[in-house]
């Protein structure tokens, strides 16, 4: 069987500082696979720039220009993490067989590349990169991080456990996910729903080489809470059973409280009345909230516009660019 082109798409966000270290790395493993007969000489490692305001895109057309293995394009503005991951494969997947998306801090393991290789040889699809362990995180961050995924999963959004974005797709798996047009985009939850074969590869997460982590607390929380409203109406639900669950104790109060008022054994008091008004007041808005949620990433899907424009393409890529 003629080996696979592989393209390993990396997404960059102001690396200056880590990716002169990592490209390199990257390049090897490159080479490494090309060595062993796994991919073919034809595959490339191409670097998504979004919007950094470094000095990350004049890095990147540094290398293109020292080797023709590293490509390059920038989008027009920073548009996020999983944008910049959709605008890698969907440039690649009209290039290659297989893609391998990987962040650019080299904390993920490299060497899980040669085993996702093998497993699409074996007829898989998709192969997931998943975290063996969290032993190097702190207490809290392992905490948030695993209540991330149960949480996810209990919100009714089909997420790999320990699974963030290094994950091997076949060119039949991402022109089958080309299809999919939401524009809020949460890509681990969305690439299990295209379906084929898949499995998972086991690897160790490494310490950050340098620079700092682009993914705080707050955004994993955000990112959270949209892969919930984005990938599942079981909110929406809770909210109508909790509804009813309220509507229906309102109703035995109702009719406690015409029962002390006919037996004359109603007290006068305001606490009680100022407590209930401020429970179901915080409740509605806390409702009105989740509820305003959905009908703005209504209003955005509605609009449909672009998940992503590229500015800049490095020279080999501006050859058969293909459409958006």
């Amino acid at each position: 069987m003629t080996p696979p082109i592989l393209y390993i798409v990396i997404p960059c966000y102001n690396e200056q500082e880590v990716l002169p270290l990592t490209s390199g790395m990257f390049l090897e493993k490159l080479e490494s696979l090309t060595a062993a007969g796994k991919i073919s000489e034809k595959s490339r490692i191409l670097f998504v720039n979004d919007g950094s305001r470094d000095s990350t895109w004049d890095i990147i057309q540094r290398l293109s220009a020292q080797d023709e293995r590293f490509q390059g394009i920038a989008q027009s503005r920073n548009r996020g993490h999983q944008n910049a991951v959709l605008a890698g494969l969907m440039e690649a997947k009209d290039r290659c067989d297989i893609t391998i998306s990987i962040d650019c801090d080299g904390q993920d393991d490299l060497n899980a590349m040669d085993a996702m290789v093998d497993a699409y040889m074996d007829g898989c699809d998709i192969v997931y990169g998943v975290r063996a362990r969290r032993d190097t995180d702190t207490f809290f961050k392992r905490a948030t991080a695993q209540g991330f995924y149960k949480f996810l999963n209990s919100m009714g959004a089909e997420v790999v456990y320990n699974h963030a974005d290094y994950r091997l797709m076949s060119a039949r798996a991402l022109q089958a996910f080309a299809g999919f047009k939401e524009v809020n985009l949460f890509l681990r939850g969305m690439v299990p729903l295209v379906g084929f074969k898949s499995t998972s590869v086991y690897y160790d997460r490494h310490e950050r080489l340098a620079g700092e982590s682009h993914y705080p607390l707050k955004k994993m929380l955000a990112l959270a809470f949209d892969g919930i409203t984005s990938l599942s109406v079981k909110p929406i639900r809770l909210i109508t059973l909790f509804g009813l669950v309220i509507s229906l104790l309102s109703f035995l109060g109702i009719i406690w409280a015409l029962i002390t008022a006919l037996t004359g054994h109603s007290v006068a008091g305001w606490a009680s009345t100022a407590c209930i008004v401020c429970f179901i007041g915080g409740v509605q808005a806390l409702f009105l909230g989740v509820i305003g949620e959905y009908v703005g990433k209504i209003y955005l899907e509605v609009k449909a516009r672009p998940r992503y424009i590229i500015s800049e393409r490095t020279e080999e890529m501006q050859e058969d660019a293909p459409g958006k």
